[in-house]
């Protein structure tokens, strides 16, 4: 019982982190888009 306990607190403590992680590539994402559209202009 306490095993299974274990495996839940820890996927549920990992979630937010792979969230971040994600979050994080999307910005990353669409910062570089957005320097692509300034190089374009100039």
């Amino acid at each position: 019982m306490k095993r299974r306990i274990a495996i839940i607190v820890f996927c549920l403590a990992a979630l937010p982190l792979t969230a971040c992680n994600t979050v994080h590539g999307v910005g990353k994402d669409i910062e570089k888009a957005g320097e692509a559209i300034q190089r374009s202009t100039k």
